[in-house]
């Protein structure tokens, strides 16, 4: 996998109608742990929670702007920001830079440029430094290296699809804590993921029928009825 496309991207704007798009083309490059915030407090919210590593912040938000947001998250947080603004004079743009943000791009914008740019700035940061791999873990008599999204077995290994990563991706992430069916839909599918709990069961079927001894009767993954699953690994228990 891309290490580069397993960072978390947080997109701030106040229009559904451009966070959709940003997203969509996002998933269309292969990015899926993806967050969104529509205001100065929600993307605040979202950026302690998840810490994500690189934001997409639009100027203009309807509880402050993105100016000031910046300023705010450089307390904390040193991750790339990418900055959208309907307005372009250079007043703003030198004042988004000399904040610390690494672009500065004018709406309307072309989706593939914003991609492209958004890539550069990811690579420039992250692509010098060790790259973060994904973990390695131990499920009874099973590996599951997520890096090579395989489950290893005795004699064999199991390759994971791209929806069943995921979902192993954001339970290990949360290991032995419950992470709700919501949570996980909205992982794997985004903003369009209501309606597809009966299909997240399916795949967690094939996860266990790829993890589990006795698929039947689960000991790692486990369902918390009602609410959704928790992974059960060594470091868990």
């Amino acid at each position: 996998m891309d290490a580069i496309k397993n960072k978390k991207i947080l997109i701030i704007d106040d229009e559904p109608e451009i966070r959709e798009m940003i997203e969509r083309f996002l998933r269309k490059e292969g990015f899926f742990r993806i967050y969104t915030a529509s205001n100065f407090a929600d993307a605040l919210a979202v950026c302690r929670l998840e810490k994500p590593d690189a934001a997409i912040l639009d100027v203009m938000l309807p509880d402050g702007d993105g100016f000031s947001l910046l300023s705010s998250l450089r307390s904390f947080s040193d991750m790339p920001v990418l900055f959208l603004s309907a307005r372009g004079e250079d007043e703003d743009r030198l004042l988004g830079l000399g904040l610390g943000a690494d672009d500065y791009m004018v709406k309307p914008f072309l989706p593939r440029e914003l991609i492209l740019r958004l890539m550069a700035i990811l690579k420039r940061v992250y692509a010098s430094h060790t790259i973060e791999r994904l973990p390695v873990f131990t499920l009874g008599q099973k590996t599951v290296d997520l890096e090579s999204a395989v489950v290893l077995g005795a004699n064999q290994g199991l390759p994971l699809t791209a929806k069943e990563h995921s979902i192993l991706i954001k339970l290990y992430e949360n290991q032995g804590r419950i992470v709700t069916s919501d949570a996980l839909c909205q992982a794997v599918w985004g903003d369009e993921s209501f309606g597809y709990e009966n299909t997240l069961m399916v795949h967690v079927r094939r996860i266990r029928e790829k993890i589990e001894k006795d698929p039947s009767n689960p000991v790692f993954l486990l369902t918390v009825r009602g609410l959704g699953y928790k992974l059960m690994t060594q470091e868990s228990r």
